[in-house]
């Protein structure tokens, strides 16, 4: 039987960073359907912050 959590070192988490914090925020309907069409929705918000971070550095 698998494991239904899933095996950690199938994620693409850059293994010495963990995901311990929760950001919650506002968006429109259709952001967030558009987000939600996405392969992984989380991952995308994830990789869009980090971009925006990175841009203003």
């Amino acid at each position: 039987m698998s494991n239904r959590k899933g095996n950690p070192q199938n994620f693409d988490n850059q293994p010495s960073r963990d995901l311990t914090e929760n950001v919650t925020f506002r968006a429109t309907k259709e952001m967030k359907e558009e987000i939600q069409k996405q392969d992984n929705p989380a991952q995308f918000c994830r990789d869009a912050v980090q971009k925006a971070l990175d841009e203003k550095k």
